[in-house]
């Protein structure tokens, strides 16, 4: 009988430690996700992010652009500009980690990143998604677009203009940009796709390479 108790009391003990175990992990997380949604805009790039080299990247390419949205922006910290990119992609180029990307010749962004020759691409939670999506859908050449959304403008610290909100950064030097031709493409649906965009702006598409000098992840 006593070593039934004895066996019980033991069995309960190892069931409440894990139950507190559970709690302590469950009230950790609950801190995470609070210094991420209200605590954010008080900290610090350093205290946010951290540096990991090109090969340590894991993300999935064609979500990361196709579904997740590439935010680009360019600029210094007194005037900056940024805009939602959903073609373009990863690579080797020259050797070293580079981003491309298919821009309209109009982007007030673009002629940002001319003028600095840096720029970076920020990927966000999810639930950033709205505030990305604005800033897709309206230019900043003759807007005050960059002063209506929430997020959190920040300089790294090559300083070069991202969000405190990102969970992934970019850093890009330019090394090539190409005005694209309709006698480029090989299928009709890419002449169309860039005749149509020309009679809009009046001006072909751009093809932007960057080498990638830094990755920032969220801590």
């Amino acid at each position: 009988m006593k070593q039934k108790l004895l066996l019980s009391l033991c069995v309960l003990f190892l069931f409440s430690c894990g139950n507190q175990s559970q709690k302590n992990e469950n009230a950790e997380q609950n801190v995470e996700q609070k210094v991420d949604s209200e605590n954010v805009k008080g900290m610090s790039f350093d205290e946010l992010f951290t540096n990991i080299p090109a090969n340590e990247l894991t993300d999935n390419v064609f979500k990361l652009v196709g579904e997740d949205i590439t935010v680009i922006t360019a600029g210094d910290a007194s005037h900056f500009n940024s805009m939602a990119a959903s073609w373009g992609g990863l690579g080797i180029l020259f050797n070293k980690p580079t981003t491309w990307c298919f821009l309209r010749s109009n982007r007030y962004t673009l002629e940002l990143i001319e003028k600095e020759q840096t720029y970076t691409m920020t990927y966000f939670p999810d639930e950033y998604k709205g505030q990305v999506y604005f800033l897709g859908s309206k230019s900043g050449r003759d807007t005050d677009k960059m002063k209506e959304i929430t997020l959190t403008p920040v300089q790294t610290p090559d300083g070069n203009t991202t969000y405190k909100e990102a969970r992934l950064i970019l850093e890009c030097k330019l090394t090539e940009l190409t005005t694209v031709s309709p006698d480029d493409f090989q299928t009709e649906e890419g002449k169309n796709f860039v005749v149509d965009a020309y009679k809009e702006t009046k001006g072909y598409h751009k093809m932007v390479f960057g080498e990638i000098t830094n990755i920032w992840v969220r801590k």
